[in-house]
């Protein structure tokens, strides 16, 4: 199968870019009905699983302002998954800390992507995955896209999906290990957190490959004479 063209991003008034429909009927003009947009969240964090969204978009009821959902304030990121969950097919997937440290970030990321697809209620016929690269593991037809959060609004939904959920689990897991922020940091290594990590200690929610919690730990088994 050729590869489709590159879409333009559409302009706003302040010459920024905003994702559009443009990857979708392309898709849509080469014979695809059902087209899921496919993002992960949580690839740089400390602690917590990666999360990723597969979003199948209404065409005749795309909810307005979908963007990455890193551009958008949480008020209006909540919003729009409101519209979201009401008008589009939604799955989640998941990767744990474990499978993580075993595989790696990015085949972890790819797992959860997957996952999500088979949660799908449809079953789609064709993917738009941010990133590069398209997962090893799918046997659909797909299409990565640099930055695609940013330039599809299946991919930009499924971000914001991702991002909520990922979020939440966050937070939970705050309730159950205090100290660390997670509730506010999600994870992420800000400064709080490592300091958080150095003087708490390493939690069964963080991920040991990360080079901030290996090397606690390898302190931690050879303390310094």
């Amino acid at each position: 199968m050729p590869p489709l063209p590159f879409a333009r991003r559409r302009a706003t008034h302040e010459g920024m870019t905003q994702p559009d429909f443009s990857f979708e009927t392309e898709a849509r003009a080469r014979g695809f009905a059902r087209i899921a947009g496919v993002d992960e969240v949580g690839r740089g964090p400390l602690a917590g699983p990666v999360v990723a969204a597969a979003v199948i978009l209404d065409p005749a009821a795309i909810p307005e302002g979908l963007n990455d959902s890193k551009k958008l304030s949480e008020t209006r990121r909540n919003a729009l998954l409101a519209r979201i969950e009401a008008t589009a097919q939604v799955g989640l997937g998941a990767a744990s800390v474990a499978e993580i440290d075993r595989h790696n970030i990015l085949r972890a990321s790819h797992i959860a992507m997957c996952r999500a697809i088979d949660a799908l209620p449809l079953r789609p016929d064709f993917l738009l995955i941010d990133g590069n690269l398209i997962p090893r593991d799918l046997a659909l037809p797909a299409r990565a896209i640099v930055k695609g959060d940013s330039r599809s609004v299946s991919i930009a939904a499924a971000s914001i999906v991702a991002k909520i959920r990922r979020d939440c689990v966050m937070r939970d897991l705050a309730q159950h290990f205090p100290g660390y922020g997670w509730d506010r940091n999600a994870g992420y290594p800000t400064k709080s957190h490592k300091d958080a990590l150095r003087n708490l200690g390493v939690t069964p929610h963080h991920r040991r490959s990360f080079k901030p919690v290996h090397n606690i730990l390898y302190q931690e088994e050879n303390p310094t004479p």
